[in-house]
């Protein structure tokens, strides 16, 4: 078993800190995809969508898309249970973690490979209006996050999950993105500074 990765990508470190909360081990192999080595024949057969993380299993069976990775090491290792327990928690998980990843890291990877000219090659043409709409769209979602954590210690609730993993890899990449988080989100920012200091934000 092995994942293939580029380590400064956004999606890879979501499966990393998601391991780490389950203590899992998994070895890692480094492509370059700033040199299109996503874009290699062997790489397009483990994963036609030429996107990273992939893992592979020891019978070679490819798995990608970074939340089916996560589901398959929760099933392989339900707690703890980083995708919610009961039909309300799983419920809830998933309706925030779509947020975090269609609401929020989605428009920053779009401000990223839009924007900034080291992500040129990964975007071809690169489109800097769409990039910097992106922007916009994603401090949008960083209010809806404050409101919730108004009344929440985690996206989802009062456990840790999947969601929260989303929402830190997403804010994290805010920085090469050049969004500014707005300084009147205090919960906000107090959920950043604890779901930081947990030690799998290390991984």
């Amino acid at each position: 078993m092995k994942i293939i990765e580029t380590k400064t990508a956004p999606n890879p470190r979501r499966v990393r800190v998601f391991l780490a909360e389950k203590g899992i081990t998994v070895p890692f192999e480094e492509i370059d995809i700033m040199k299109g080595a996503h874009k290699e024949a062997a790489f397009t057969k483990a994963n036609p969508m030429q996107r990273v993380p992939v893992l592979i299993l020891d019978d070679g069976t490819a798995i990608s898309e970074t939340v089916a990775i996560c589901r398959y090491f929760e099933e392989m290792q339900p707690e703890p249970a980083l995708f919610g327990k009961g039909a309300v928690g799983r419920a809830t998980v998933e309706m925030w973690q779509r947020r975090m990843e269609l609401g929020l890291l989605q428009h920053v990877a779009a401000a990223f490979r839009h924007t900034h000219p080291a992500a040129a090659v990964l975007e071809v043409p690169q489109f800097k209006e769409f990039g910097e709409a992106n922007k916009a769209r994603a401090v949008a979602a960083l209010g809806v996050m404050d409101a919730q954590l108004a009344t929440a210690k985690f996206l989802a609730g009062d456990e840790f999950s999947i969601a929260d993993i989303t929402g830190l890899i997403a804010i994290d990449f805010m920085r090469p993105a050049r969004i500014q988080m707005p300084p009147e989100l205090t919960h906000l920012a107090r959920w950043h500074a604890e779901v930081s200091a947990r030690p799998s934000a290390k991984a």
